[in-house]
């Protein structure tokens, strides 16, 4: 399990106070897909930054299966795949090289890694071109790779920041059968994105996010029930025009 508990961060921008996370708590099982959810400048990167250890909480700490980040951060970076639609790959190294360079990375003996990277070939169906360099590789060919490279050393929780950005409906499709495999294979997910219509299809449980605090949580009947609202995309206007319309009340008085 992974355990969230009350995150928080502010920047400090010339003389403006930004609150980017505030106290967000959450936990998420295996097998489990949590939607990390809200539109932009919700917090939904910042948060995702204080998981990976990429940033430091003010307050608050990430726990998975009891390791905490405050006191072992770089064990719980072990514990963590990422998966971005801005991550690149190296494109001097063939498919198989980068695969067994990221293993490496995260520690594996390197007398585990063939059959590690056979599996994964198998799974992800990089057969065709695992062999070629990364540079002649097609974009769905480097996506896939891409989502080898994160499951590489087999972590326990995965986190996929907006990963159909800038993907057609093939490509988005090969997202939702990564998940679909993850699921199977009793991973924690979190999926971070603002494309809710698409969260909506594949989360089990929601968080949705709205400057930096975590208004709602709960799976998709829970929420109905909370809001009176059918679908996430409804249910995050209601909450905007709700948030708009209380920031004007103030100003007229």
């Amino acid at each position: 399990m992974i355990r969230i508990n009350q995150l928080c961060k502010t920047f400090y921008v010339a003389d403006r106070e930004i609150r980017a996370a505030q106290d967000v708590s959450f936990e998420v099982g295996e097998g489990e897909v949590f939607g990390l959810l809200g539109p932009n400048g919700a917090g939904k990167t910042t948060v995702m930054r204080m998981i990976l250890g990429l940033l430091k909480p003010d307050a608050g700490f990430a726990e998975i299966n009891g390791i905490r980040s405050t006191n072992q951060p770089n064990e719980l970076k072990r514990q963590v795949g990422f998966v971005s639609a801005s991550a690149g790959i190296y494109q001097w190294l063939t498919g198989r090289e980068m695969l067994a360079f990221f293993g490496e990375v995260y520690g594996m003996a390197e007398a585990e890694l063939p059959e590690r990277i056979e599996h994964l070939t198998d799974v992800l169906r990089l057969g065709d071109f695992i062999d070629r360099g990364c540079a002649t590789l097609s974009t769905g060919q480097k996506q896939r790779l891409n989502l080898a490279r994160a499951l590489i050393h087999d972590p326990p929780v995965m986190i996929l920041d907006e990963p159909t950005l800038g993907l057609d409906v093939v490509g988005s499709q090969v997202i939702f059968d990564y998940i679909q495999l993850l699921k199977q294979q009793n991973k924690i997910v979190i999926l971070c994105t603002h494309r809710l219509e698409q969260a909506q299809r594949v989360c089990s449980r929601f968080g949705l996010l709205h400057q930096g605090a975590m208004v709602l949580t709960g799976d998709l009947k829970e929420l109905r029930a909370r809001t009176g609202k059918q679908d996430l995309v409804e249910m995050f206007i209601d909450l905007i025009q709700q948030d708009s319309a209380a920031v004007s009340g103030g100003q007229a008085v």
